[in-house]
């Protein structure tokens, strides 16, 4: 045991005198380090907080916009659907000339693009509609704030409200484009011509 002692001794000396410098910083230091850490790098040139942000748009989905002329559920403008504005045209060439325009192939064709692009257009605007309303569904189960909810129940109102006479327009618009194609078969007019 003798011989054990004196290495147990060395060792434990070794051992404490290894672990001494590792020893933990105190709080003090490590502020110390810090603060010539950070007046040794550059300040930012600008700090943004909470005021620099914009705030966040009140609707999760903006509302369509339309870049053309306002018109009303059926397509018309100033009250007037475009097979209509169609017809005022033929006849304010009839009074000019004192006869009836010439129905020829550039007659039927123009007809009937004014008219399928009418009906496109509706059917175009009634799908962005459809996407809106089930968009702001989706908005209305998700908050818990009832004056965000009632907004947005009110807009989706408006919308199924637009939607419905937008599906009246289309039917009308289909209705009409029927009504072309009958005419142009009882005027003998050829099927290449309406393609």
């Amino acid at each position: 045991m003798r011989d054990t002692l004196p290495i147990a001794v060395i060792c434990c000396s070794l051992t404490f005198g290894l672990i001494a410098p590792l020893r933990a910083q105190s709080l003090a230091d490590i502020a110390r380090k810090e603060e010539e850490r950070r007046k040794t790098i550059p300040q930012p040139a600008k700090v943004y907080t909470n005021k620099d942000l914009a705030p966040a748009p009140a609707s999760s989905t903006p509302p369509p916009t339309v870049t053309e002329t306002p018109t009303d559920a059926k397509g018309a403008v100033d009250g007037k659907a475009p097979a209509d504005k169609a017809k005022d045209a033929a006849a304010k060439e009839k009074a000019a000339n004192g006869t009836e325009p010439a129905k020829d192939k550039a007659y039927w064709a123009g007809r009937l693009k004014t008219l399928q692009e009418q009906l496109d257009r509706n059917q175009t605007y009634a799908d962005a509609l459809q996407s809106r309303i089930n968009g702001l569904t989706a908005d209305f189960v998700n908050r818990d704030d009832p004056a965000q909810r009632a907004v947005i129940e009110r807009d989706r109102l408006k919308s199924i409200a637009e939607l419905g006479r937008l599906k009246q327009a289309i039917q009308d618009d289909k209705k009409t484009l029927a009504d072309f194609n009958e005419e142009a078969r009882r005027a003998g007019v050829p099927p290449g011509w309406l393609r």
